[in-house]
């Protein structure tokens, strides 16, 4: 999770915005960018998507196939 929390908080200083103002453009509570940044792992995933799609990106759930292949490579 601390490649999320430091994406995140870099991108957030990166916008000149603080957390409460980040939280209202994302759409979640402050305490939910608080715990992202400060790498909780018991976020929830829609809540870290919210988040994330300000950016672009999405995290989706790894399937065992894809946990396979990871490995194989």
């Amino acid at each position: 999770m601390n490649h999320i929390a430091e994406f995140v908080k870099a991108r957030r200083k990166q916008l000149g915005l603080t957390q409460e103002e980040f939280a209202d453009k994302a759409g979640v509570a402050l305490t939910v960018i608080r715990k992202i940044e400060q790498g909780k792992e018991n976020l929830s995933l829609l809540k870290v998507n919210q988040v994330l799609s300000m950016f672009g990106h999405v995290l989706t759930p790894i399937t065992e196939k894809d946990a396979k292949r990871d490995s194989e490579v």
